[in-house]
């Protein structure tokens, strides 16, 4: 990793948290790129009900970046961001999912 990237303190040598808080962040959006087109299309649904789990976590710590004063209005602004992406991937999943269950469930007064 280049030095110009990591803020060390010499006394304590300790990487800055936002350094640290970027590589989390692109390590995340490789791995969701790479687990959505690698998954076959039936674990789509069992999946996307994990990442709402995830998605709840992801506004758990989104909601505690955004009050925190230790990232400024950067943190402000991503967590606001992440709360918004968390969110309509939690109200997108649950549709969808509402969706295939009524998929399966018995039609009244149809053949059976």
């Amino acid at each position: 990793m280049p030095t110009f990237l990591i803020n060390t303190d010499p006394a304590t040598n300790v990487i800055d948290p936002f350094v640290v808080s970027i590589i989390i962040f692109v390590l995340a959006i490789f791995i969701g790129f790479e687990i959505i087109t690698k998954v076959p299309s039936t674990l789509h649904t069992p999946l996307m009900s994990g990442s709402n789990a995830i998605s709840g976590i992801t506004l758990v710590g989104a909601l505690l970046c955004s009050f925190s004063d230790s990232f400024g209005s950067l943190g402000v602004f991503l967590g606001t961001l992440a709360v918004i992406f968390a969110t309509i991937n939690v109200v997108g999943g649950y549709m969808v999912t509402d969706r295939m269950l009524k998929m399966f469930s018995k039609k009244e007064g149809g053949d059976k």
